[in-house]
């Protein structure tokens, strides 16, 4: 299978800085709306979380900001499941434009399953899960992701 392209989005004028160059908070927008995309793909799309009550949040997020991305440029994002469990959904988005082979941005983030009502965890539902296995079984042979698992030191 081909990667998975959860989000695409030309670098608009007001997410530039006085650089004319993305600003780092736009990344993590870009990420999360990549994010949005991917709960589609797993069944937890708008009318799923209102029928549900769960969602997903956020627990830890890291951004490797690898190469400049300038006002007008067209982006995609890149998505892979790294490991799920029960609760948990961990996965790497990478930041790409046409004509440049390296990610311009990587994030690794943890997300966990919550029940709104709440909120608290909560397991995934049979379908998230199918669809999760099936996501992975489709990213077997895709290449490992280069900023999985670092840390911040001097």
């Amino acid at each position: 299978m081909p990667a998975l392209i959860t989000y695409r989005t030309p670098v608009q004028e007001d997410w530039v800085d006085y650089n004319g160059h993305l600003r780092d908070a736009y990344y993590l927008l870009i990420f999360s709306y990549a994010t949005d995309a991917l709960m589609e793909h797993i069944g937890l799309d708008a009318d799923a979380r209102g029928q549900s009550g769960h969602s997903l949040f956020t627990l830890e997020a890291h951004i490797n900001y690898l190469h400049e991305v300038k006002l007008g440029t067209d982006v995609w994002v890149q998505t892979q499941i790294i490991g799920f469990d029960k609760k948990r959904l961990h996965l790497y988005h990478s930041l790409h434009r046409a004509g440049f082979d390296e990610a311009l941005a990587a994030s690794e983030q943890m997300l966990l399953h919550v029940d709104l009502a709440g909120p608290k965890a909560a397991p995934f539902g049979d379908n998230s899960i199918a669809s999760l296995h099936t996501l992975v079984g489709q990213q077997h042979d895709a290449p490992p992701a280069d900023f999985v698992g670092r840390a911040i030191h001097l």
